[in-house]
């Protein structure tokens, strides 16, 4: 009698019929969007904030499902590592989307194979930062050669528009200037500094 694969083999060979190795994979979540790089037989790599290797050198600890506390955690100590997860894990019962960005990236996609070697190779505890290096820009590395981040330059456009625009700026000198005549305490540096602010931003918008 041949060898029969059990169960877990049986989804990996599921996974392995709807996606190629190398591919992009991309999980919406309710604030933002997770990506991993598909490395075949139901395993995805992908980098994320884990205060876990930092506290504990045990692999079996490190190996288990990121909580959400691991996670937060991370991000403020700006630490995380790339790591290869199952499908399941990473998707966390989430849509997965396939190479979105290959329809606006400028660049093209490397081979599926060195997509993946690329991921493979990175793998191991990496500084994280929310808006600098996250999952995004480790994907993007990979499949394009290019280290970006559309969430984060769309992040930092919709922050530009709430805290630079014109009408902030005139807020900012009228509260300034009712602030220094409140206190009564206008001098050569209070002064200077409720005009530049002002201006900075009006500058700026």
């Amino acid at each position: 009698m041949g060898w029969v694969p059990g169960p877990a083999q049986r989804e990996d060979n599921k996974y392995d019929l709807i996606f190629s190795r190398g591919d992009l994979l991309e999980v919406p979540r309710t604030l933002f969007t997770h990506f991993g790089i598909y490395l075949g037989a139901g395993r995805v790599a992908h980098f994320i904030p884990d205060i876990m290797p930092v506290v504990s050198s045990d692999e079996c600890r490190i190996k288990q499902m990121v909580t959400n506390t691991r996670l937060l955690l991370g991000v403020l100590a700006k630490c995380g590592s790339i790591r290869v997860d199952s499908v399941d894990d990473f998707a966390y019962g989430s849509e997965i989307l396939i190479n979105t960005k290959d329809k606006v990236c400028s660049r093209p996609a490397l081979r599926g194979e060195e997509v993946a070697r690329r991921a493979e190779k990175l793998q191991g505890d990496v500084s994280y930062s929310l808006l600098w290096y996250n999952c995004e820009h480790f994907v993007m590395y990979c499949r394009y050669g290019t280290v970006m981040s559309f969430q984060t330059f769309q992040f930092c456009k919709t922050v530009r528009k709430l805290f630079l625009s014109r009408r902030v700026a005139k807020a900012t000198a009228l509260l300034g200037a009712c602030l220094l005549l409140y206190l009564g305490a206008v001098n050569t540096c209070s002064g200077l500094l409720a005009v530049l602010l002002p201006f900075l931003i009006w500058m700026a918008s």
